[in-house]
C-alpha cells in the first residue's frame, strides 16, 4: 500500500490531468484507501462520504477524466429553454478542499482485481483496499442498423450529457416549421427510463414556443409500454396537439435502418426522408471499464449484493448507479446518490469498524411535461429475496390539477439542487 501510495502522489504531481489534494501527513503511517471511478451521482457521493464520515481515517482517491460535470438529469430542461448549460454544470473542487477527496482528472485504463490495482490512462498505477465502480453506462454502437460512432454528430443520442447535449438543442432550434423529427428510443433497460419521453415533451414545447406548432416529433419505440405513459401521453394531448406520434413496435413493425447521409429512418411501416433531426438513443451497457473488469453478467450490467451494493463479483469492489443490476429500482441519478449512500456506510464499517445499518434506498424520478406541469415516480426500496425490492411505489395519477402539477415542478426543482449539493459539496 505505502508504495503504491507514493508512486500516486509522486506522479500526480507531473501527470497531465492528475491531481492529488489531501495528501496524507504520514505517508509511512498505514491508512486503508479506498479509490471510486467515475465522479457521477453514485461515484462523487460515495467519495464524499467516505471521506466526510471517516473524518480523514480513510484515503479516497476519486478517478474522473472531466474536471467538470454536467448532469444528464435536467439535460431535458436545457433543451427546453428552462435552464441554462451552465445551471447543469458542476465543479469537483469542493470534494478536495472541504472534504479532502484526492482528484485523478483521467480516465481508468483498467482494474487489475488480483493485485488490488487500477491503472490511469498516463499509466500511473493506484492500489485500493476497496474500489467502488461508477462509470455509468456506454452505448451499444451496433445497436441501430446503419447507425454507428462516426455518426453521433449526424444523428446525436445526448444520451451523455455535455457537447452532445448542446448540439442536440442547436440541431432542435434549427427545426423548421412543418420538419420532422424522429425519436428513435431504446429497448429496456436502459439510463432513465421518462427520459426519452420528458426530451419529446421538451422537444415540443421548444419548437410551440418558437411558434413552429406544423412540426412533428415522431417516437420509433421498441417497447410495447413506457414509464409514465398514460401521463406523458395526457401532456402531450393537452399541450401539444398534434405534434408527437408515439409508434408502438407492432405500429412500425420494426426499425430497419437509418442513414445518416441523407437523415432517413426506414421502418417497417413507413420511411421518414430527410428528417430535420433524428435522435437516435441506442441500446446500453454498463460502463466499458466494469465489462473489461469482468464486473458484468451476461446481460451487459453488473449483479451486486443488495445489502450493500458488494459486486457479485468481486467483494472488494462495490458497484453503484447505471451500471449495477439493481432489482426494480430504475437506473436514475436519485437511485445511483441513494446506493452511493448505502455502500459509504457499508464500506467505511468495514475498514474504520464504524457502525452500519440495514440497507434502505429511495428512489424519485420528475418529468417536466410543459411549463409547471411536472409529474413524478418513484418508492421505498429493500433488500429482499436476493434483489433490491420494491416495498412502497407511487405514481402521479392523470387529470391532477394544476397547482398539484406546479407544487410537483417545485419539488423537481428543488430536489435539483439538493442533490447536487449533496454530490459535490
Amino acid at each position: 500500500m505505502k508504495a503504491h501510495r507514493r508512486d500516486f502522489l509522486k506522479s500526480a504531481a507531473a501527470a497531465s490531468g492528475v491531481v492529488a489534494l489531501g495528501a496524507p501527513a504520514a505517508l509511512g503511517q498505514a491508512k486503508p484507501r479506498v479509490v471510486v471511478i467515475g465522479g457521477g451521482p453514485g461515484g462523487a457521493t460515495a467519495a464524499k462520504y467516505i471521506a466526510r464520515d471517516s473524518k480523514g481515517a480513510v484515503e479516497v482517491i476519486l478517478v474522473e477524466p472531466a474536471k467538470q460535470f454536467v448532469t444528464c438529469f435536467h439535460s431535458n430542461l436545457y433543451l427546453g429553454g428552462f435552464k441554462s448549460m451552465q445551471e447543469i454544470t458542476h465543479s469537483y473542487d469542493a470534494l478536495a478542499s472541504k472534504y479532502g477527496v484526492q482528484l485523478a482528472h483521467q480516465a481508468a485504463a483498467a482494474i487489475d482485481r488480483d493485485k488490488k490495482q487500477v491503472r490511469l490512462a498516463d499509466g500511473v498505477t493506484i492500489g485500493y483496499d476497496r474500489l467502488v465502480v461508477s462509470p455509468g453506462i456506454d452505448l451499444k454502437y451496433d445497436s441501430v442498423p446503419g447507425w454507428g460512432k462516426a455518426h453521433e454528430d449526424t444523428m446525436p443520442h445526448a444520451w451523455k450529457a455535455g457537447p452532445q447535449t448542446v448540439l442536440l438543442k442547436a440541431r432542435l432550434d434549427a427545426v423548421p416549421d412543418g420538419g420532422v423529427i424522429v425519436m428513435i428510443a431504446p429497448p429496456n433497460p436502459y439510463r432513465c427510463p421518462p427520459g426519452p419521453y420528458e426530451r419529446v415533451s421538451m422537444m415540443a414545447h421548444a419548437l410551440k414556443k418558437a411558434g413552429k406548432t406544423k412540426a412533428k416529433i415522431v417516437v420509433i419505440d421498441p417497447k410495447k409500454t413506457f414509464s409514465k405513459q398514460g401521463l406523458f401521453q395526457e401532456g402531450w394531448e393537452r399541450h401539444y396537439p398534434g405534434m408527437v406520434e408515439w409508434m408502438a413496435p407492432d405500429i412500425h413493425s420494426g426499425l430497419k435502418a437509418v442513414d445518416p447521409a441523407s437523415n432517413t429512418v426506414e421502418t417497417g411501416f413507413e420511411t421518414y426522408k430527410h428528417c430535420a433531426l433524428v435522435n437516435v438513443i441506442p441500446a446500453q451497457t454498463a460502463g466499458k471499464i466494469a465489462l473489461d473488469a469482468g464486473l458484468a453478467d451476461a446481460s451487459g450490467f453488473c449483479p451486486i449484493d443488495p445489502s450493500n451494493m458488494r459486486s457479485a463479483m468481486d467483494a472488494n469492489i462495490h458497484v453503484l448507479g447505471d451500471a449495477s443490476i439493481a432489482g426494480d429500482m430504475p437506473k436514475s441519478a436519485f437511485s445511483a446518490n441513494s446506493q452511493a449512500k448505502v455502500a459509504a456506510l457499508m464500506i467505511r464499517g468495514e475498514l474504520v469498524k464504524s457502525p452500519t445499518f440495514p440497507a434502505r434506498y429511495s428512489n424519485t424520478c420528475w418529468s417536466l411535461i410543459d411549463t409547471d406541469d411536472t409529474v413524478k415516480v418513484g418508492g421505498r426500496y429493500e433488500a429482499k429475496d436476493g434483489k433490491i425490492a420494491a416495498v412502497e411505489t407511487f405514481v402521479s395519477k392523470t387529470g391532477e390539477t394544476p397547482q398539484l402539477r406546479k407544487e410537483t415542478q417545485a419539488e423537481n426543482m428543488g430536489w435539483y439542487s439538493g442533490i447536487t449539493a449533496d454530490m459535490f459539496g
